[in-house]
């Protein structure tokens, strides 16, 4: 007997190889006007006894599992007793756990006090994605992300300090060319206040069910980013990021127009090299066809 999953199902890359366990169902914002994800979901938290009867099947067919991804989008929203049930249920039933992931929105991080980071770390929690998607509080508030970027480095800070792993995303182009500068200024800066040990990088894409209400809730013209106007807004976004401690850099996604990556700060002037070398070899780019949010 297998999972059944409640598609659509969304992980990061990195979790490729991981068992995924749907605790929750959809977001509870779900209010992002460039995410699609969970718009044909309605938010749920999942019984216990549904997610125990999902842990014990996997655990039975795949004894040796290692990495454990908690979905869908908004698995930190559940109670702090809740989630620490259900991760001493999942190190009990898989001996080689080495980590356990999930998405975490910067108001659920800073809705948790410190002791309950503390008790869910020393629970088995490792590792929190955190969508940044820019540093600029004008673009904050005009994708409807719910939060500003002080609050955001505050979120990102609090895991960090309690001993999480952070994996941060941005989206290119998300300002279109009337905030590019802005864009790609701020969210340098954010990183760099925040520092997360990962930092990945997508691409705008706008699916047709949500183009109409991003345009609407952006309130003034969007005009979408050229592929070499993309390039640009990463060559700024990798000069101006500068970082002492190792910071794991991918713009591996699918919506990237090119597969690149490296590590700040040794790998700096490398990945400058590369994007002027894309900028002067646009035959090298992934065909638009071929490229996805």
């Amino acid at each position: 007997m297998e999972i059944m999953y409640d598609h659509p199902l969304y992980r990061r890359p990195s979790e490729a190889n991981s068992m995924i366990f749907q605790v929750t169902l959809g977001c509870s914002f779900n209010k992002c006007s460039f995410c699609n994800m969970y718009r044909t979901k309605e938010y749920v938290e999942r019984p216990w006894e549904e997610i125990k009867t999902e842990i014990d099947l996997a655990a039975n067919a795949y004894p040796d599992t290692q990495r454990v991804f908690l979905a869908d989008g908004d698995a930190l929203n559940l109670s702090t007793n809740r989630l620490i049930q259900i991760l001493n249920y999942l190190r009990s039933k898989f001996a080689n756990i080495e980590r356990i992931s999930c998405y975490a929105m910067p108001k659920n991080l800073l809705q948790k006090k410190d002791y309950e980071l503390d008790r869910l770390r020393s629970a088995g929690l490792g590792m929190f994605y955190v969508g940044v998607e820019t540093g600029n509080d004008i673009l904050l508030k005009k994708v409807t992300k719910g939060a500003t970027s002080k609050g955001i480095i505050q979120a990102c800070q609090r895991a960090k300090r309690h001993g999480y792993i952070l994996s941060c995303m941005i989206i290119l182009g998300i300002g279109g060319k009337t905030y590019t500068y802005q864009h790609t200024l701020d969210t340098a800066r954010v990183i760099n206040e925040i520092v997360p040990d990962y930092l990945g990088a997508l691409t705008l894409h706008l699916e047709e069910e949500i183009y109409n209400e991003f345009m609407t809730k952006f309130n003034e013209p969007f005009i979408s980013l050229e592929d070499m106007e993309i390039l640009d807004e990463l060559e700024r976004l990798i000069s101006n990021i500068n970082v002492s401690t190792p910071v794991i850099f991918r713009a591996n996604h699918a919506s990237n127009i090119y597969s690149l990556g490296g590590t700040f700060p040794q790998d700096k002037e490398n990945l400058l090299s590369l994007v002027v070398g894309l900028k002067n070899h646009p035959e090298m780019l992934k065909p638009k066809i071929l490229r996805r949010f």
